[in-house]
């Protein structure tokens, strides 16, 4: 019987899991071997080796009640997308609230974590640890979490650029920046148009002489800001998840002819070979209006180096280049955990769920974070951790936990899609909501689940780890997300509430075309009974 469980970081992921294993009546421990919590979202002034970095202007992409933990909503004050200060305040509110910091011990790290002697009979695990002070301690633990995140070690693919190593600027990964100090006047080269790639070309426009993004294969580009000038990714429901399930070639061309509307990718040099769903897109509003105005160029794939120019596929040539900063990517390194755990795919780790290793013998080994999704991180990684602990307490169905070692997916991308990867999981776990039910005795709380965003909130409505102000917490989300706008109030032209109406005409059809696709069997993922 698992009872003692091991937390490797206290990060976003891991916090969430220390709270989920005391929810599943289990002990944890976690080991974090910085001074603090907060993992990623902890600003650091000097670079840490082995830790993932942020530079000074990180504002999250999620809307705060997007990536809200399921059972604490954000304070209303917060703005909806906030600077990384504000998230390391709300991650340290929530430590304080569940009682967390207890169970963390600081300044120490997990050197080595490998299977008992008897672990084919106890499923336990020895977890070799050392302090900041060189003191060393042997653990042993009925389970081990894994939450030591994926931007920690730079891909930094230099061999794929011929020259390099004669180039007469400054070179360096995107892990390494922090502001825009010593970019004044310079000009830059950045190589890749993610996330990261996108953000640091805008901070660096604002100082540099000339900015210059090279990307090989373009990307979509969408705003935090969406309609109304709420948060763009409020705008998607559960009801645009199920047409998007029947109609996928029509929504998607639908969306990317949307973000075209918005700025013409074509035109704008940031056309993507791929389409909008492939990849998780760029989401930063300020990339088209500096382009707009000359401040990023948009450029093809770096061809070659040569003393201070950089050399393009098309042809064009940038002299006299200062610095060129790599925003190429992450590799996915463990080096604590047991080389047999670390069999890749690719690059990909192969884990069940995204979870579980599936040549366990016994299931009590997780990792959970290492996953991304046009979504926030948190929902989905504080439900893996939900997941991962009824396995650990053996309170899933046997047949699910086991058969997964025959159904494993040996290619494993860390892309999933949101709402879906979600529902999955709550379903095993029987949190996901039964949505012909609220319909029949909660029509408001429905309408608000099935048209509404899909906050986290939705997933401790029933089953375990039920909160009793999920409810409330549905029904006022809309309220935390108007409240920061209010700094200046203007007065609103008197409207009808047109509320009773649009439920007593959408909702009997939205019960039946509910109840009849169920009955057809076209909804399986909502689990309406």
């Amino acid at each position: 019987m698992v009872q003692s469980v091991a937390v490797i970081g206290a990060g976003l992921s891991g916090l969430s899991c220390i709270k989920t294993c005391l929810e599943e009546g289990l002990q944890p421990t976690c080991f974090e071997s910085s001074c603090d919590i907060g993992g990623v979202w902890r600003y650091k002034e000097e670079f840490e080796p082995d830790r993932a970095n942020i530079y000074q202007t990180v504002v999250i992409n999620s809307s705060k009640e997007m990536m809200a933990y399921s059972d604490f909503p954000p304070p209303a004050e917060l703005p909806n997308n906030m600077h990384h200060s504000e998230v390391l305040g709300y991650l340290r509110l929530y430590a304080e609230h569940f009682k967390l910091l207890p169970h963390i011990h600081f300044k120490t790290a997990v050197q080595k974590v490998r299977q008992t002697p008897d672990f084919a009979l106890t499923g336990q695990w020895e977890v070799d640890t050392e302090k900041q002070n060189g003191q060393k301690e042997t653990h042993v633990f009925d389970a081990v979490i894994v939450c030591t995140g994926h931007f920690t070690h730079p891909h930094f693919p230099l061999k794929d650029f011929p020259g390099i190593e004669n180039f007469e600027g400054r070179y360096f990964h995107s892990w390494e920046y922090r502001n825009t100090n010593g970019m004044e006047g310079k000009t830059v080269v950045v190589i890749g148009i993610g996330n990261s790639g996108g953000d640091i070309a805008v901070d660096i426009s604002r100082v540099a002489e000339k900015v210059y993004v090279s990307s090989r294969s373009g990307a979509w580009v969408l705003g935090r800001v969406g309609p109304g000038g709420l948060p763009f990714d409020i705008s998607f429901s559960r009801m645009d998840q199920i047409w998007g399930s029947f109609f996928p070639t029509r929504v998607t061309k639908n969306v990317e002819k949307m973000l075209n509307a918005h700025f013409d990718h074509t035109l704008y040099g940031l056309q993507p070979t791929h389409h909008f769903f492939a990849r998780i897109p760029v989401v930063n509003d300020e990339l088209p209006a500096r382009i707009l105005s000359g401040r990023i160029r948009v450029k093809p794939k770096v061809k070659e180096f040569s003393g201070s120019s950089v050399v393009f596929d098309d042809g064009t040539i940038i002299d006299k280049v200062d610095v060129v900063i790599f925003a190429t990517g992450y590799n996915y390194n463990f080096p604590f955990l047991p080389p047999e755990l670390q069999n890749k795919s690719g690059y990909r780790l192969r884990l069940y769920r995204h979870i579980i290793p599936p040549s366990l013998a016994h299931p009590t080994l997780a990792v959970v974070g290492l996953i991304n999704a046009l979504g926030s991180v948190n929902p989905m990684s504080e439900m893996q951790g939900r997941w991962a602990t009824r396995v650990f307490k053996g309170r899933l169905n046997k047949s699910v936990c086991m058969s997964t070692y025959d159904s494993v997916e040996y290619l494993n991308p860390l892309y999933v899609f949101f709402v879906p990867y979600l529902d999955s999981l709550a379903k095993e776990v029987g949190v996901l909501p039964n949505f012909l039910w609220l319909f029949l005795t909660d029509p408001r709380l429905a309408m608000q689940v099935l048209f509404g965003p899909c906050t986290p909130y939705q997933y401790r409505l029933t089953g375990p780890g039920r909160w009793s102000g999920a409810r409330q917490a549905i029904l006022s989300q809309w309220e935390r997300m108007y409240e920061p706008f209010k700094t200046r109030v203007v007065p609103e032209p008197e409207k009808k509430n047109k509320f009773k109406l649009k439920v007593s005409v959408i909702l009997p059809g939205t019960v039946l075309l509910c109840f009849i696709l169920y009955k057809r069997q076209l909804l399986p993922k909502l689990s309406l009974m």
